[in-house]
């Protein structure tokens, strides 16, 4: 942690500005054996779902400013001839145990062991489905650094990655590397990855700066009012990559709803819009495809360029493309 304490952070916890509403242990304990045991049917795909696969080459030969999708909140970007990686998840669960939890509904379109060097990892925050910790440690010998919220890198730490490798930043503190501007700001969510660490990290989004181009990574969050300050303090943005998926009326607070994701890329002030964290794992109860048709069709409504590129397939920041509804082929 750095000398001085943020003021978000009292009692040894992390707090968000407007805070969540109180609930009970046994509330707690019944939402989660309803998510993991009492699912409605049509949260997890029949079929198998379309991935492209992803090669170094392909990748070598992309041109600068391309984006792929590999899963959930996963995202490859390659910029200023580097490469760098959102929130990597690469496990067959988004869980602490291997042998139970959501488990994948695609594989990657690209192994770590083929990924090439990569200049940064940029982590939103500590849970499960966003910090594969398998992953981490498999990406160590081929990331040059991870960025982390405060608290996170800690966490790196821990598990055995050097610390001068780790850089944490707090909201609205930044990094500048190799010409590419990286800002953490503000998200509404909380952090855990057991009973006893409930908040005892940060979260955050990240706006990703790379000359005329802006990139808006959203990690996870609830809708509220930091997307209006962020757009102000940074925006337009080129493209927002925006939470849109494990959404429930129960955790609003914490995860927006295809509506108030639609309110914030308008807040941010975001041309085109691509949804992340669905598509990947069932985390909530509704049907998988469920997330895309909402957004795209509010997207429709209000005159929003959306992109939906399936896994592996590749986005230009410069010149993006809304992409084929591929779910609708998938039962």
């Amino acid at each position: 942690m750095p000398p001085q304490t943020p003021a978000h952070h009292r009692d040894g916890r992390f707090h968000n500005a407007v805070p969540r509403p109180p609930t009970s242990l046994w509330k707690g304990l019944k939402l989660m054996f309803s998510v993991m045991f009492a699912k409605p049917p049509g949260t997890t795909p029949g079929n198998v779902l379309p991935v492209r696969p992803l090669t170094r080459a392909d990748l070598e030969a992309a041109p600068d400013r391309s984006l792929y999708r590999l899963g959930h909140s996963t995202v490859l970007l390659k910029l200023r001839g580097r490469y760098w990686l959102t929130d990597p998840v690469f496990s067959q669960r988004a869980s602490p145990v291997q042998w139970m939890g959501p488990a994948r509904f695609h594989a990657p379109p690209m192994a770590i062991d083929d990924l090439p060097t990569i200049a940064g990892v940029i982590l939103s925050h500590n849970h499960y489905d966003h910090l594969d910790r398998a992953a981490v440690l498999q990406l160590n010998s081929k990331v040059e650094r991870f960025i982390a919220p405060l608290g996170v890198g800690d966490q790196l730490v821990a598990w055995g990655i050097p610390a001068d490798k780790v850089v944490q930043r707090d909201w609205w503190q930044s990094i500048d590397v190799e010409g590419l501007h990286l800002t953490a700001t503000p998200a509404q969510h909380f952090s855990g990855r057991g009973l006893g660490d409930s908040d005892r990290t940060l979260w955050v989004s990240w706006v990703i700066r790379d000359d005329d181009v802006r990139v808006f990574f959203s990690g996870d969050s609830g809708y509220f009012d930091g997307f209006k300050a962020i757009g102000d303090a940074f925006g337009p943005f080129d493209v927002t990559l925006m939470e849109t998926g494990a959404y429930d009326a129960r955790w609003a607070h914490v995860h927006m709803q295809p509506e108030q994701t639609l309110q914030a890329h308008l807040d941010l002030r975001g041309r085109w819009l691509m949804p992340i964290h669905n598509g990947t794992f069932d985390l909530a109860m509704h049907p998988w495809q469920e997330p895309f048709e909402r957004i795209v069709a509010l997207a429709g409504q209000h005159g929003v360029p959306i992109a939906t590129p399936c896994m592996g397939e590749r986005l230009d920041l410069t010149s993006p493309h809304p992409g084929d509804p591929w779910w609708r082929a998938v039962d």
